[in-house]
Formats: C-alpha cells, sequence, structure tokens
C-alpha cells in the first residue's frame, strides 16, 4: 500500500509538471506577436516566361531608331539603377516624339548589365538582359530586376559585346549605345579605343556617362570614348533621386490608364503572362509617384507602345481571321459568340481611340503646368542625359523632335 501511495503521488507531480509545460508552450504560441511574410507588389516575376517583341528586318520601318543601354550593376551603382527604373518613362516619351518626315521610327531598346559577376558565367561580368525590342514592358520589367553587386567593370568588353551581338539594322537609321557606370573607362583586356572606333565606322554612336558625385579623376577616359564613338560625354549625380513634380491633371490620366486596361485581353495562351506583366509595370511605374504613373499612361497611349504578339484587338484589326484560332481567357468574352465578339472588339477598339485621345488631351495640360513650376536648367541625370544626346544627334541626321 505504501509503494502504491509513493507510485500515485509521484504519477501526479509528473502529470501536474506536464500540464505546466503545455500550459507554458501553449501561451509562447498564442502570445508571439504575428510577423506577416514581407511580400512585394512591384517586382513579383509573372506566371510564365515573358519573352520580348523582336522585330526582322523586314518588320522595322525605315528610319528606325535603335538604343542600346549598358548599366554598371556592381556593388555602388543601386543610384544608377534607381535612376534607369524612375526616369523609364519620361525617357521613352520623350524618345517617341522623334520623327523623320511623316514617318514614326521604329523605337528599339537593347539592355546590357556589366559588372555584376553573379548574374552572368561571361568572364567579363557581361548580361544581356534584353535584345532589341519593341516591348517596352518587357524592359521596364528586366530593369526592376536588377540587383547590384561587387565586380569588374569592364567598358570595352560590353560595348564590343553589344556591338557583336545586337541585331543592329542594315538600313539608315539612329543606332546609339549609352554605357554609365564610375570605374575607369581603361579597365579589361578589351581596349575601348578600338572598340569605340568600329563602332563609329559601322555608323553606331557611342555616349558614354560617368557616374560620380563630382570627383573627375575616372573622367578623362569616359569623355575620350565618346570621341572615339562620335558621342557625348556627361557626367552625372548617380545617387541623386529623381524629382517628380504631381500636376492636377495626374488622377484623371491614371483613371483613364485602367479604363484603356479595359481594352487589352489576350489572343493566346502566352498572352495572359503578357497582360499580367502590363498591370505589374503599371504597379511599379505608380511604385514612384501620380507623375511617373502618368508618364507610363501617356507612353501607352503612344504610337510606340507595341502589344502586337498577343493582343487580341490590334491582331483583330491586322486579321479578322485570328478568331479561328484565338484562345480567350477571359470569363466575360469567352461566352460570346463569335459575332458577338467581333462586335464586342469593333467596341473595344474604338473605347481605346477615344480614351488615348483623353490622355493625350490631358498630357498637353499636364506638360504645360510643369513648364510654369519648374524653372532653370535640368541637371544632368540619366535620363536627361539621353533625351538631350538623341534630340542633337538626331537632328543631325534629319529627324525631328516633337516639343
Amino acid at each position: 500500500m505504501i509503494y502504491r501511495n509513493i507510485f500515485l503521488f509521484f504519477m501526479t507531480i509528473a502529470g501536474c509538471l506536464s500540464f505546466s509545460y503545455a500550459a507554458i508552450q501553449f501561451t509562447k504560441k498564442t502570445s508571439r506577436p504575428v510577423v506577416p511574410k514581407p511580400i512585394s507588389l512591384v517586382t513579383t516575376a509573372p506566371v510564365k516566361t515573358i519573352t520580348p517583341i523582336i522585330l526582322s528586318e523586314k518588320e522595322r520601318k525605315q528610319n528606325a531608331m535603335q538604343i542600346a543601354l549598358l548599366l554598371d550593376t556592381s556593388g555602388s551603382m543601386s543610384g544608377l539603377i534607381e535612376q534607369a527604373k524612375s526616369q523609364l518613362w519620361n525617357i521613352l516619351n520623350e524618345l517617341s516624339k522623334t520623327t523623320k518626315g511623316e514617318d514614326t521610327p521604329t523605337l528599339e531598346i537593347a539592355l546590357y548589365e556589366y559588372g555584376n559577376p553573379s548574374k552572368s558565367n561571361d568572364k567579363y561580368a557581361i548580361h544581356q538582359l534584353s535584345p532589341f525590342t519593341t516591348d517596352m514592358d518587357f524592359i521596364s520589367e528586366k530593369l526592376f530586376s536588377l540587383r547590384t553587386n561587387g565586380g569588374e567593370e569592364y567598358c570595352g568588353a560590353v560595348i564590343k559585346a553589344s556591338l557583336d551581338q545586337l541585331d543592329w539594322t542594315n538600313q539608315e537609321g539612329l543606332k546609339m549605345i549609352y554605357i554609365a557606370g564610375n570605374e575607369p573607362f581603361t579597365q579589361g583586356p578589351i581596349g575601348y579605343r578600338a572598340v569605340c572606333e568600329t563602332a563609329q565606322k559601322e555608323d553606331i554612336i557611342v555616349n558614354t556617362i560617368y557616374c560620380s558625385d563630382g570627383a573627375k579623376y575616372d573622367a578623362e577616359d569616359w569623355r575620350l570614348g565618346a570621341k572615339s564613338g562620335g558621342g557625348e560625354y556627361f557626367t552625372i549625380n548617380h545617387n541623386e533621386t529623381t524629382a517628380f513634380v504631381e500636376t492636377p491633371y495626374d488622377d484623371e490620366i491614371n483613371r483613364l490608364n485602367g479604363e484603356l486596361n479595359k481594352t487589352y485581353h489576350s489572343f493566346n495562351d502566352y498572352g495572359e503572362s503578357k497582360v499580367q506583366n502590363l498591370h505589374l509595370q503599371d504597379s511599379n511605374a505608380s511604385s514612384y509617384s501620380k507623375e511617373n504613373a502618368a508618364k507610363r499612361t501617356k507612353f501607352k497611349a503612344s504610337k510606340q507602345y507595341k502589344t502586337s504578339d498577343w493582343d487580341l484587338v490590334e491582331n483583330y484589326k491586322k486579321d479578322k481571321k485570328i478568331l479561328d484560332k484565338a484562345v480567350i481567357k477571359n470569363e466575360r468574352l469567352s461566352k460570346l459568340s463569335k459575332a458577338e465578339l467581333e462586335v464586342e472588339i469593333e467596341r473595344m477598339a474604338k473605347k481605346r481611340e477615344e480614351v488615348k485621345h483623353k490622355i493625350n488631351e490631358l498630357d498637353k495640360k499636364r506638360v504645360v503646368y510643369k513648364k510654369d513650376k519648374i524653372k532653370g536648367e535640368k541637371k544632368d541625370n540619366l535620363g536627361n542625359s539621353i533625351i538631350k544626346t538623341v534630340r542633337k544627334l538626331a537632328k543631325k541626321k534629319g529627324y525631328k523632335t516633337e516639343e
């Protein structure tokens, strides 16, 4: 009996201790603050891999504009990346104003990063993010994917890579390279002078943008690089934050962007990722300011915004037989008969043009409002350097730029 009582006594104590321990653990779990997992609204990758629109030589208009951007993404270049992302739509809007005669030239952008060994197996740390493309949503997506990392910045090598790898047009046009960075232009085994001179012989202009907070000890070779390539040289403060001036017209322009988006629908499986990327790049633009979002909307209302590889409305204009093989994912549109769908596409096409007209009219007022608010000469940042050079050199080749 005594042993039995002792056994029961210890069992009771063990049970109490076990209960207390469980209670403590429960309390810890329930009282611990819930920390939400971080999410990114602007850099989430689309579900399917996106490929850009790549034109053949036959598809290019005469007097095409081809611009290759070569950006240093080594450890100290986060400011340069920010300027590229935040100034993209302003740059593209200015480039879209360039004409030659009655022709609106084809606008193609290519994108390279260099100096970041984590992004490439290339021995010179060179990575082509995009070949020449008219798909500016793709260019925006690639810019927002950029991250910095330490490395060697081989300027001569990346210029040579862009000359060798890109599909430069054989036609007469405006062909330009912009290389931006902050390390000596002489790094690497490939000499910059011979490469830049080769580019100029091929009617490709090399412009150099030296990134500095004021120091100029490396700038001379950058200046000579531009001279050898027949281009322009700039020094910019790459760490200067892009300034935005919001206007009374931004909200309405961005509301109209929502109306414009309602007219974009894919006609194939691949197009769904493009629709998703359209909205993603809207978010990327608006993450900076209302004005930046309005600038993107303005570009979407221009002739240079291309959706030829996926958009139902645009492709129906070219070929009405597209409906015979179209894969309509939109639930509302998929329920329509072919006749009803044709009527709806015609309605959306008309609506798109109406909305674009409203956006362009409001943008004119936005530009006038900004001119009254901003006085003095514009600073030499990445965007202004590109815009200034294109205007100057395009004029020499007979192009005109709308003010």
